[in-house]
């Protein structure tokens, strides 16, 4: 995929054309970068256009400036789409991923064909106590990371992915995470709970893997019971990066909701 980056923005995208009418976004994890989804694009390049991105601090989007911010990447994400002339996109998210795609929905929902968030939770009406809870896990650790970031994504991979293949992949994308761009992480706050939840225009798809902690079953059965006309999947034999550790069976769900998304746009 040819990298790009906008003369305003710190944010590095990549974009497939490959001449088909819908697109794709898809938005990673925290630590690692674009390439987690690298099973998915070889699967889905000749089937749909692609847009990837490296979110702030991650991959190649470093160079920023004085007040750039991860709650900024929603309006960043619609003028990559106004540049690439994109009236409307399917778009995909995993854990952190899932957290931006939402906000992103909230900001511009015109703008989105399907949305499919996967080891995340519903940000407009998220649990204070669970929230609490992980933000407790999360200042834990990434006190190892300010120790040793080799030290933190030893134990960061074996949350972020069950199978020792998805592991090890994890594993070499987190120890190229800057200590400096934890920083970027500080304003996700401003997007929880600050949208009041509204009836959407497009389908939404959650989930995660059944080895996924404890708090991510409950946040995806809480999101189920808000939004009851949402599709649930959980991945069996995969953890919290379930296109990772389940790639041929993730492809094979996404392309079926994509391909519904596009039939019922379509009536």
């Amino acid at each position: 995929m040819k990298s790009m980056q906008l003369s305003h923005s710190p944010i590095t995208y990549y974009v497939s054309k490959t001449g088909h009418s819908e697109w794709l976004l898809f938005l990673h994890a925290a630590f690692v970068n674009h390439t987690m989804f690298k099973t998915q694009y070889a699967y889905f390049q000749s089937k749909y256009n692609i847009l990837a991105i490296d979110l702030i601090g991650h991959g190649q989007s470093t160079h920023t400036q004085k007040g750039d911010r991860i709650d900024l990447m929603s309006k960043w994400i619609f003028d990559i789409l106004n540049a690439e002339s994109i009236e409307k996109i399917h778009i995909v998210g995993v854990s952190l991923g899932a957290v931006l795609a939402q906000d992103f929905a909230n900001h511009y929902p015109n703008s989105v064909h399907s949305l499919a968030c996967f080891g995340g939770y519903d940000i407009n009406h998220f649990d204070r106590n669970l929230q609490k809870n992980n933000g407790m896990k999360q200042m834990r650790m990434m006190l190892k990371a300010f120790f040793s970031i080799k030290w933190f994504a030893k134990d960061n991979k074996k949350i972020s992915a069950y199978t020792i293949q998805a592991q090890e992949e994890f594993f070499a994308m987190n120890i190229q995470f800057s200590k400096k761009s934890f920083r970027y992480l500080a304003t996700l706050n401003r997007m929880v709970n600050k949208y009041e939840g509204k009836k959407r225009n497009y389908p939404l798809m959650i989930g995660c893997g059944q080895h996924d902690i404890p708090m991510e079953l409950a946040a995806i059965k809480q999101w189920k019971i808000n939004e009851p006309t949402c599709r649930v999947v959980i991945f069996e034999h995969a953890g919290h990066c379930v296109n990772m550790d389940v790639p041929q069976e993730f492809n094979k769900i996404m392309e079926e909701f994509w391909t519904n998304a596009s039939y019922q746009a379509n009536l």
